[in-house]
């Protein structure tokens, strides 16, 4: 087993369940009727007057909906051992997965795909998404690369970005629901640093146009004007903490123009 999850001095399992209740904006009666647990014993847990078995800890991560790093810091905070790998992408033991990746980015083609991890960090592409760092400082594309980081930056991608303001919005709001679900510190870390970039991003995210069903990414590439949608994919069984948090961002032609564009550079 690999583990990089840091798994020293954490809080009594009690705070850590309460903790992620509250997150979820869930009552203890409401926990517990899912969990079909009763709401005293779920009470006597979250104060440390019970101690909860593995079973327990387990079920109660599952209905909080836990990410799987953070399963394995209640497991330990309660006096078991992790349960869940978190395996490199690189070993062989994800051939798989890296070979699924491989089929999913390429079979998207000419479109743009990427593969990214919890932070954003870019794990793999494909070569239909090599405009999108083109023209980027070396320093923005330096491992890991992160593709919020480099899409927001002034120096990156935001020069190219037509409806800059409204998209970025949107972005760093996902990003904040994110940190929202997880409490992830690095992740929240990132949010601040977006949100450092300049640009004109207020609390309130402006409603999208009528005719419109998402909100698109617009660019200026090589004197064209394009438009994109995306849509995210993840594993739909993971037991592994690194598979888990791979999502793959697929990017679609929002209009005929972008789609002659993208055939014409791939060749097709």
């Amino acid at each position: 087993m690999t583990m990089t999850t840091g798994l020293s001095d954490v809080r009594p399992i009690g705070d850590q369940l309460r903790a992620w209740r509250q997150r979820r904006r869930l009552s203890q009666l409401e926990l517990a009727s899912e969990a079909d647990v009763s709401t005293r014993h779920l009470s006597f847990v979250e104060t440390g007057r019970s101690a909860p078995s593995r079973e327990m800890v387990l079920r109660l991560a599952e209905h909080l909906d836990v990410p799987l790093r953070d399963r394995n810091l209640l497991l330990v905070a309660a006096g078991y051992a992790p349960v869940f790998d978190e395996t490199p992408i690189e070993e062989p033991k994800m051939d798989t997965v890296r070979a699924a990746l491989r089929q999913v980015l390429e079979g998207h083609e000419p479109y743009p795909a990427v593969v990214v991890d919890r932070f954003w960090n870019l794990i793999d592409a494909n070569g239909a998404a090599a405009f999108f760092m083109e023209g980027a400082p070396p320093e923005l594309l330096e491992p890991p690369l992160n593709v919020l980081r480099l899409s927001m930056h002034p120096d990156g991608m935001a020069k190219n970005i037509l409806n800059l303001a409204e998209w970025r919005a949107h972005m760093i709001d996902r990003v904040r629901r994110h940190v929202a679900l997880t409490a992830d510190a690095a992740l929240a870390q990132l949010y601040k640093e977006l949100r450092s970039f300049p640009g004109d991003v207020g609390e309130a995210i402006a409603p999208p146009a009528s005719h419109e069903v998402f909100v698109p990414l617009r660019m200026r590439v090589e004197g064209r004007e394009l438009s994109f949608f995306s849509t995210i994919a993840t594993f739909g069984t993971p037991v592994d903490i690194t598979v888990a948090e791979l999502a793959i961002e697929s990017f679609y032609p929002a209009d005929a123009k972008t789609t002659e564009f993208l055939r014409e550079r791939a060749g097709w």
